[in-house]
């Protein structure tokens, strides 16, 4: 049970000193039986007249500052500390591995299926059945295909063939972009995963949060994302639960992934947005940095 220090800072360069709006942020991170928070800090420079916070409607976290006057630069500075608890995929409710048998098509019961509904129905067009015939690859044509191995083969198909690209401005390629281009953000790839997904049926929902990334000599050895916010995917599957998958990183379940806001739609979702007031040519642009690590190297 690894404790993990995790900071995010993210500035806002102004040329002139501008009027600053209502800014919303997700910092938090989501507390639950795999991540305990220990401490959470919030420092805003220069600092808002109002700061509260609210859950919305997933029940995430959300931090709202006003401000009043005018500044050249606005600095949000987060400082996190929480145990993270690395669990396995694929449990069922009794904390069994081996014995998870779902197998296609995917079925939730009647109880389930209300509540699940907006999180199975597709939120991008193909109307060429692009995305379908992507999905339907990992669907074996003989015999059963494994709901494990479904989402196992299509998490690490994401990783191994399409190029990572890191993007700060805020908004998703659809999926048919994504696929298109080959390349992407991991919020790119989650939103492909989720689609394809769903166009099987399954229920998915959009995670943003943070990577854990080991320093190690080997820059490939590392976790692709580190250094800025990341996100992935997580599908519900009768007997197990949510279960996460980081296309991105190839990663199947919670392992060095920390939780911080969960929605159905990736727009629901943004670590941080706000308004400003002033000349066209006034914004400079913004920096953002994540250092996520665990005590030992701290």
């Amino acid at each position: 049970m690894p404790i993990l220090s995790i900071r995010h800072v993210t500035r806002y360069h102004y040329r002139n000193p501008v009027g600053l709006g209502e800014h919303r942020m997700m910092f938090r991170p989501l507390e639950s039986y795999d991540q305990r928070l220990i401490s959470c800090d919030l420092t805003i420079s220069p600092t808002p007249s109002r700061l509260h916070s609210m859950h919305d409607v997933f029940g995430n976290c959300v931090s709202v500052a006003i401000f009043s006057g005018k500044a050249k630069e606005l600095v949000f500075d987060s400082a996190v500390r929480l145990e993270h608890t690395p669990l396995p995929a694929f449990a069922d409710l009794d904390g069994e591995i081996e014995v998870y048998t779902g197998a296609m098509p995917i079925a939730y019961s009647d109880e389930d299926l209300p509540d699940l509904m907006p999180s199975i129905a597709r939120q991008h067009p193909d109307s060429q059945g692009e995305v379908d015939r992507w999905a339907r690859r990992f669907v074996r044509q003989k015999g059963e295909t494994s709901l494990q191995g479904l989402l196992s083969d299509m998490t690490q198909a994401i990783y191994a063939d399409f190029k990572y690209n890191s993007r700060l401005e805020i908004g998703t390629q659809t999926p048919l972009q994504t696929l298109a281009k080959g390349r992407g953000a991991c919020r790119d790839f989650a939103v492909l995963m989720m689609d394809a997904v769903r166009s099987l049926g399954f229920a998915a929902r959009f995670v943003s949060g943070y990577v854990y990334s080991p320093h190690v000599p080997a820059p490939t050895l590392g976790r692709v994302g580190g250094g800025h916010t990341h996100a992935w995917v997580r599908v519900y599957l009768p007997a197990c639960g949510w279960v996460e998958f980081d296309p991105t990183n190839g990663i199947v379940g919670n392992t060095d992934l920390i939780r911080v806001a969960i929605a159905r739609d990736p727009r629901q979702a943004v670590p941080l947005h706000g308004a400003w007031s002033g000349k066209a040519g006034d914004y400079r642009g913004m920096d953002v940095n994540v250092e996520v690590r665990t005590e030992s190297e701290i």
